[in-house]
């Protein structure tokens, strides 16, 4: 009889287990099962269950089933036939789950944040493992690509016990990513521990310069974190950064032009990037050797690269012609790391091709991050006629319009006598004008008005020579549009001296060099001292040169450290996603012929 009470209880312990399995409470309901049936069955079974909780239990099956399929238009039209409020807990956050991942399909963060402020999601912890990390991988998305960084930082760690394998490991490396993408001024404690020693972490490398003292940064947290997971397993960019540090760069290929069209441009760069070789030896360091090579001797780069591999050297600095640098960035691999000084078409490139220039287009997107940041929200744009006026202002469009701002009108500047028309166009002025001959003829009368433009325009992007510059500002100021703030990139500043130019672009806010604006800098003042040259327009391809000697060392440390910044001469500058160097500049103003220099924008 004890024999067969026994069985009987280890039955009902099965039984009760079994029910747990779908069922995590009686108070939070099922979850969705997986079925074995298709979409169609689903749905006829719904039409027919029971209960309409068992209803309800298979539409979310069938809904899920056809995001599965990657048929999200089907899994939201089912989904919308399921009564969320009606539902148990368990089954409220797999629906949310679910509408949240189907918002983010739509890249819609914001909708699935919202999905996922249900109060169900309180609940979350007392579900199997599967939907918890299933709900808090989506949560962390929707937090990402809402700019949130820390917060989807804090669902990954949340998660990350529940994770093994290769699920485990790449959550670890993503929240590093996130992490490390924080900028230092932001990372606050936060009150977790875990993500906590995530944050001491980043702010010790940070705070860190040379890749010498980031890897002492990176041992002194691990002595002091021996538990942490990211001590345990350090991170693949931090692995990176050890590697590197035990890698010290001995030689460098300088693949430069010494005869064709850029043999002006090469020149300057060259000299700029040898000053601050020099520099480096004079300040006790021990710099790599420079081996020099005339890119416009080179018939085949898979003969340049047998040679420079032959020679020993570590990292090639060039090319500078735009064809070459095509060449390179179509190949699946190069054989030395590559820092070209111009830029390919499109993002594709391999992983040992970096590229630094002087983009125009990283001006516009400076304009567009200083009206931002200056509180301005609709713009107007004169950019000349032709490829290069397009890819500018295409540049500033993306980023002005991807952050909120409006774009109202845009000009495309070209022949001189059409200026005051096209500015005229710009601010309707000629609809003004109309109104008041209209009145006049209503009125039978002369009517004293004086044109007025549209209010609606906050600012001018501008990106023009410092000629057409001349001619537009006092066209504005002619038009009734003297008021309006033009924020301008570098081109209209021809560094000349000359007065009567500065004078006739009184007003006109641009973005331009360090070098340009900061006269005190020592090495510049070294440079100007032998080619006076530098103090003009080309001190920009001067400073191009420093930083592209000063990035040498670094591009590893900006690849694995994607918030760090260098501030260099060309710019402050830091590495996007496809290895691009990309600069964020500094300020100044056209003040009675003179030039005057504007407070930073915010980082």
């Amino acid at each position: 009889m004890i024999a067969c009470l026994r069985l009987f209880s280890a039955l009902c312990l099965a039984a009760l287990l079994a029910a747990c399995a779908s069922s995590p409470s009686s108070s939070l309901g099922e979850l969705p099962r997986t079925p074995d049936a298709t979409i169609e069955q689903l749905l006829e079974q719904a039409t027919s269950a029971k209960t309409p909780e068992h209803a309800a239990l298979l539409r979310l099956s069938a809904a899920d089933m056809a995001f599965q399929q990657n048929n999200p238009a089907r899994s939201a039209q089912i989904l919308a036939q399921v009564p969320l409020d009606s539902l148990k807990p368990a089954a409220q956050i797999f629906a949310s789950t679910l509408t949240a991942e189907l918002a983010m399909g739509r890249n819609q963060p914001k909708a699935a944040l919202a999905a996922l402020s249900h109060p169900s999601l309180q609940n979350l912890k007392e579900l199997p493992p599967e939907q918890q990390i299933r709900t808090g991988t989506v949560h962390a998305r929707a937090y990402e690509a809402d700019g949130q960084t820390l917060a989807a930082a804090r669902e990954r760690v949340a998660m990350a016990p529940l994770l093994t394998g290769d699920a485990a490991a790449s959550n670890h490396e993503a929240i590093w990513s996130l992490i490390a993408a924080v900028p230092g001024e932001q990372l606050q404690a936060s009150g977790n521990p875990v993500l906590d020693g995530w944050i001491t972490l980043a702010q010790a490398i940070k705070n860190a310069g040379t890749l010498e003292q980031q890897q002492a940064a990176i041992d002194t947290w691990r002595a002091q974190n021996p538990a942490h997971p990211a001590a345990v397993q350090l991170p693949t960019p931090l692995t990176r950064l050890k590697e590197l540090a035990s890698q010290p760069l001995n030689k460098i290929a300088l693949l430069l032009p010494q005869q064709g069209p850029l043999a002006s441009v090469a020149k300057a760069l060259r000299e700029g990037f040898m000053a601050a070789h020099y520099q480096a030896q004079q300040a006790g360091q021990k710099p790599p050797v420079i081996e020099v090579y005339d890119s416009s001797r080179v018939s085949s780069l898979d003969e340049f690269y047998k040679k420079a591999q032959a020679d020993g050297v570590q990292l090639v600095i060039g090319p500078l012609e735009k064809p070459l640098v095509k060449q390179l960035s179509a190949r699946p691999q190069l054989p030395i790391t590559t820092l070209a000084l111009n830029y390919s078409e499109g993002d594709q490139a391999p992983a040992q091709l970096f590229q630094f220039g002087l983009a125009a287009e990283d001006e516009a997107r400076e304009v567009s991050r200083r009206a931002r940041a200056d509180g301005l929200h609709r713009a107007a744009a004169m950019v000349p006629k032709g490829e290069w006026g397009e890819r500018v202002l295409k540049a500033f469009r993306q980023d002005w319009e991807a952050n909120g701002g409006t774009l109202i009108g845009v000009e495309y500047v070209d022949q001189p006598v059409a200026l005051a028309q096209q500015i005229a166009d710009l601010f309707k002025l000629r609809q003004s004008e109309g109104r008041a001959k209209s009145l006049q003829s209503t009125v039978g009368a002369d009517v004293a008005a004086q044109p007025s433009r549209r209010q609606d325009i906050e600012f001018i992007f501008l990106a023009v020579t410092p000629q057409q510059a001349q001619q537009i500002k006092p066209t504005l100021n002619f038009q009734y549009a003297g008021d309006v703030p033009v924020y301008a990139t570098s081109h209209v500043f021809s560094a000349s001296g000359d007065k009567n130019q500065y004078n006739d672009m009184n007003g006109i806010m641009f973005c331009e060099t360090p070098w340009l604006l900061n006269t005190t800098d020592p090495l510049r003042n070294q440079v100007t001292a032998q080619w006076p040259q530098a103090n003009g327009s080309l001190g920009r391809l001067y400073a191009m040169g420093v930083d592209a000697y000063r990035l040498a060392p670094r591009l590893g440390q900006l690849k694995a450290l994607p918030d760090t910044r260098i501030d260099g001469l060309s710019g402050n500058l830091g590495m996007s996603p496809s290895q691009r160097i990309e600069r964020q500049m500094p300020w100044a103003k056209f003040v009675s012929g003179q030039i005057e220099r504007l407070p930073d924008t915010p980082r």
